[in-house]
């Protein structure tokens, strides 16, 4: 039974994603504030995180960043769900490191469907066998989670990384801006294709050198390569 915990400081919210959770099959806690959440964390093992951002005390960013540069927590399924739905506030909740992202109000049964999406993701990466890609002067080592151009290290964020992998698992092959949003989030942000440009653009910005081999397919999307 998959364990889910939710810091959410409305209680009335907190309750029903509780009950939801619970009668969908899942095992969940609920934490209104980041204190008692990572004190919860010490001692027990969960496998999904539902993190509101404005929260008394430590704010949801905060304790995302925390979560993410933590070894034993930087792969943990997280989803931020939360009043803040400007595309700004999507774009750093995803760019820090969130699965997914789901503003308010919102459908409980789109929450559950989220949830178990993200669930069934992890699965599939962790099934995968680790492995060394390479593309024109780019390696990425999987098993270290390093990218590598001309034989030194660059620094990507988690979102970043995997957007760049699948760029290059796929070489050579246009890929839409939808298909990327739902490889990477596992979701689509209609009429929102500015989050994949943002992204594109910073990520070619750290490659440095290779970042030339990101082609835009105006109108279209991107690819790796001629």
């Amino acid at each position: 039974m998959p364990k889910v915990f939710i810091v959410e400081d409305d209680e009335n919210i907190r309750e029903l994603v509780l009950y939801a959770l619970k009668s969908s099959g899942f095992e969940a806690f609920g934490f209104e504030n980041g204190r008692d959440f990572f004190e919860k964390m010490l001692s027990d093992k969960v496998d999904l995180v539902i993190l509101d951002i404005m929260l008394p005390g430590e704010d949801g960013l905060s304790i995302l960043k925390k979560l993410r540069s933590n070894q034993q927590t930087s792969r943990l399924p997280i989803i931020m769900l939360t009043a803040k739905g400007s595309e700004y506030d999507r774009v750093l909740g995803l760019d820090l490191g969130a699965d997914d992202y789901l503003t308010k109000p919102f459908s409980i049964l789109e929450l559950i469907s989220r949830i178990k999406s993200v669930l069934r993701r992890g699965i599939n990466e962790t099934e995968k066998p680790s492995s060394l890609l390479v593309f024109g002067n780019i390696q990425m080592d999987t098993t270290k989670h390093q990218v590598l151009i001309d034989n030194h290290s660059i620094t990507l964020t988690l979102k970043e990384y995997e957007l760049l992998k699948f760029l290059i698992i796929n070489k050579g092959i246009v890929l839409t801006r939808e298909k990327l949003m739902n490889a990477i989030w596992g979701f689509d942000y209609q009429g929102e294709s500015r989050t994949i440009d943002m992204h594109i653009k910073s990520l070619r910005q750290k490659l440095e050198s290779a970042g030339n081999l990101i082609k835009t397919i105006r109108g279209v999307g991107y690819k790796m390569g001629v």
